[in-house]
């Protein structure tokens, strides 16, 4: 590789301190490398594909939120991720902040693997996104709990009594599914996560399911006289109201999201470290 682009995300590298120090490291032995800042909830997609024209990797600052916005504003480019991260707890961003001019070294020579992510997208009354994460439908407003109708290759599954519901792949099986008390699974398993959020009933649990299935979710009407609302976003971005009646596709995407591997570590040792296990 000899040829980059490093985003970061400002409040993470204030100044672009360490995006400045990637650069000049990078540029003294002989490679491009180009610098774009983004905020974790503005990332301009435009600009982004913009600078990753013949660009051989995207080296992400900040965390796993960051480089997950990054893979959406990129999804259409086939061009590998490698996370550093500078926040708390990086799963996706591997590389740890003081053991950048190293991972820099192995780049350049082409010492590393790549692991190819699966994503999802969601379609809704004309709209389409990706997420590499989640796809996380929820109440909007009142605090009421919302009614949703769940078809998986239309057959209906069950109705869900929930403050939401979160579709995830296995990337994002760490993340919100994690903390609705949904699975963990292998990053690179083919699988579709569905997990109620503080459901309202004793019975009902996450589901998972084939990558090849086809997910239908529904917004109901509520069972009062009041109506209420939802919204869908798709990795944490591109919130869309939607209302009783209202009708959201999810599928496995047809793209992947590549991320470069540094580590030698499986994922159950990673998943163990990061979770600050003891023996």
């Amino acid at each position: 590789m000899n040829n980059f682009l490093t985003v970061y995300n400002k409040d993470k590298d204030p100044g672009g301190a360490v995006a400045g120090s990637i650069k000049e490291y990078l540029e003294s032995r002989g490679c491009v490398c180009s610098t774009v800042a983004v905020s974790h909830d503005a990332i301009p997609a435009a600009d982004l594909n913009e600078y990753a024209n013949g660009v051989n990797c995207v080296i992400v600052l900040g965390g796993d939120g960051t480089l997950i916005q990054v893979a959406g504003a990129l999804a259409d480019r086939d061009i590998p991720l490698l996370g550093i991260n500078l926040g708390t707890l990086g799963y996706l961003a591997e590389v740890e902040r003081d053991n950048i001019m190293p991972t820099l070294d192995r780049l350049i020579n082409d010492d590393y693997d790549i692991e190819e992510r699966m994503m999802l997208s969601a379609a809704t009354g004309g709209s389409g996104s990706t997420a590499l994460n989640d796809i996380v439908i929820s109440r909007l407003g009142d605090l009421r709990i919302v009614r949703y109708m769940i078809y998986v290759n239309n057959r209906c599954l069950s109705i869900y009594e929930a403050d939401g519901i979160i579709v995830s792949t296995p990337t994002g099986s760490t993340g919100y599914n994690l903390s609705a008390g949904g699975p963990i699974v292998e990053p690179n398993a083919s699988l579709i996560l569905v997990t109620p959020i503080c459901p309202h009933t004793l019975n009902t649990r996450a589901v998972v399911l084939s990558a090849d299935d086809e997910i239908r979710i529904e917004v109901l009407s509520s069972k009062y006289s009041h109506e209420y609302e939802a919204c869908l976003s798709c990795d944490g971005a591109t919130a869309i109201n939607l209302k009783a009646g209202d009708r959201v596709e999810i599928k496995k995407a047809e793209g992947v999201t590549k991320v470069i591997k540094m580590s030698r570590e499986g994922f159950l040792d990673v998943l163990s470290r990061k979770l600050g296990a003891t023996v």
